[in-house]
């Protein structure tokens, strides 16, 4: 089989596909579905913990500059790349072959379903508040009450992709309305000389200097808008192709505004030390500081279905990823399985089978949310830079334009997109580098796999020194781990 052609669907599937289609209103609720999770619950705490407002002003500026530029970058793709779907990695194929898609396809995988095991776990830290007993949400207790979760979203995903979806869009507004709430409360005891009290952060000598603290954001940051491709991945169930560039942009700029005042008005109502001290969701704290009890108990609340929804929309698209890419050749064809009501029911299933192992993980490793994060927003950046570095390759050689058609902008946007993403895993720290090594390194077992499947040369030379170099970077970091000279976890 050519590794262009999908494996043969039946009549049942492709009907029940075209019945599945999403409208605007669904596609731009999954990409702010899946940004506003539980990161921006634990904004507050999580900025002051290494940095001071000057620090957090420049983070949410570099931020806001890489991701808009990332935004661009899809927009831009899913009209000149109709024929391409699920977004990250397809366009990683494309324009740096086969070995770098899978990868890619791969890290984005790995990314949402670790990331899945971190919603886990703060939901239940979340309702520790009211039931102790879940404690930091990697207790006995948590992991059971985490592992019904689980289930329960399986099963609602397999009932069909577009009730999960009508489903996500009602989460998604009411996790929104209690982010806005915050804001209007927060923003009317806002207090400048709080704000203000130490505005450099450098009267903190464990802050270290302003460049420190501002490296110190960057993964925060970067997780808190993961899933801004959220669309693109779902370029195949569409409605309309345009649709998918006009969600991306109005996601991004919901949760931009969202994000920033969150984090930037708590410094105004306690100083970078106190909030850095808070026990997450840290805008429980700053809520029932401002109005008493009553606001850490929203905050709380507001957080579960928050999670919950975010929980939703990241197993739809962990799901759709290696589906897609079972579908093309890129993974393993059993990937490719759909049931009769057009769901991925084998990806789903492998895809939930592994957030249930690693669930019973930090049961004994007592991972922390914040770790988990930390490796899935690394995880993530291998199908960022490449969607990038994609779209800067089509405006140097000119493919997809039109002649005399400016190519300077979108130029300029790869670029951007593309430092921003090596700036990012410069700042990530070895430690989360040597963990998604250990992450990455057995995937090339199953594009070896796919690679037979459809009788293709497994590796070109350059692949194989990549692969090479990777399978010995996971070694040497599973080495590290062992002796515990590099901890992540």
């Amino acid at each position: 089989m050519a590794a262009t052609d999908i494996p043969s669907v039946s009549a049942a599937s492709v009907a029940t596909r075209s019945q599945t289609k999403l409208r605007l209103g669904a596609l731009t609720a999954l990409v702010i579905g899946s940004m506003v999770g539980s990161g921006v619950f634990s904004l507050p705490q999580n900025m002051a913990a290494g940095a001071g407002p000057l620090a957090i002003l420049i983070g949410w500026g570099i931020t806001a500059i890489g991701m808009l530029a990332l935004v661009f970058v899809y927009q831009s793709l899913a009209t000149r790349k109709p024929d391409l779907d699920a977004g990250p990695y397809a366009y990683a194929k494309a324009g740096f072959g086969p070995f770098i898609g899978f990868n890619s396809a791969w890290g984005y995988w790995i990314s949402a379903w670790v990331g899945n095991v971190s919603y886990a776990v703060i939901v239940f830290s979340a309702l520790s508040y009211f039931f102790p007993a879940f404690g930091d949400g990697n207790t006995w207790q948590a992991v059971l009450g985490a592992s019904i979760l689980l289930w329960a979203i399986h099963f609602l995903i397999m009932a069909g992709v577009r009730q999960a979806a009508i489903v996500n869009t009602i989460v998604t507004i009411a996790k929104i309305a209690p982010i806005v709430l915050f804001i209007g409360i927060v923003a009317v005891a806002f207090k400048i000389d709080v704000f203000s009290a130490d505005f450099s952060g450098l009267g903190n000598a464990s802050l270290g200097s302003v460049m420190s603290q501002v490296k110190s954001t960057m993964l925060v940051t970067l997780w808190v808008f993961i899933g801004i491709e959220g669309a693109s991945v779902f370029s195949a169930r569409a409605e309309r192709r345009n649709d998918i560039a006009t969600a991306t942009v109005l996601g991004f700029f919901t949760c931009l505004a969202l994000y920033a005042l969150v984090s930037l008005l708590s410094l105004g109502i306690i100083n970078q030390p106190q909030l850095s001290g808070l026990k997450n969701p840290s805008m429980a704290g700053v809520l029932e500081a401002v109005v008493g009890p009553w606001g850490a108990i929203v905050i709380n609340l507001a957080l579960v279905v928050s999670v919950i929804g975010a929980f939703l929309s990241w197993t739809l698209l962990a799901a759709e990823v290696p589906h897609v890419a079972g579908r093309d050749g890129t993974m393993p064809r059993f990937f490719a399985h759909e049931s009769e009501r057009g769901v991925p029911s084998i990806s789903l299933l492998v895809t939930n089978l592994l957030v249930q192992a690693f669930l019973i993980i930090t049961l004994f490793a007592q991972s922390t949310y914040q770790a988990l994060f930390s490796i899935a927003s690394v995880a993530i950046l291998v199908p960022y830079i490449f969607s990038g570095a994609y779209a800067a390759k089509l405006a140097i050689t000119g493919e997809s334009y039109g002649t005399g058609e400016s190519r300077n902008g979108a130029l300029l946007m790869g670029l951007l997109a593309t430092v921003y993403g090596v700036w990012l895993v410069y700042a990530a720290g070895l430690s989360y580098l040597f963990m998604c090594a250990i992450l990455y390194a057995p995937g090339i077992a199953f594009h070896i796999w796919a690679r037979r499947e459809n009788g293709k040369r497994l590796f070109h030379p350059v692949e194989a020194v990549l692969a090479v170099a990777l399978v010995a970077v996971g070694l040497y970091a599973a080495y590290a781990m062992w002796t515990g000279a590099v901890s992540a976890l």
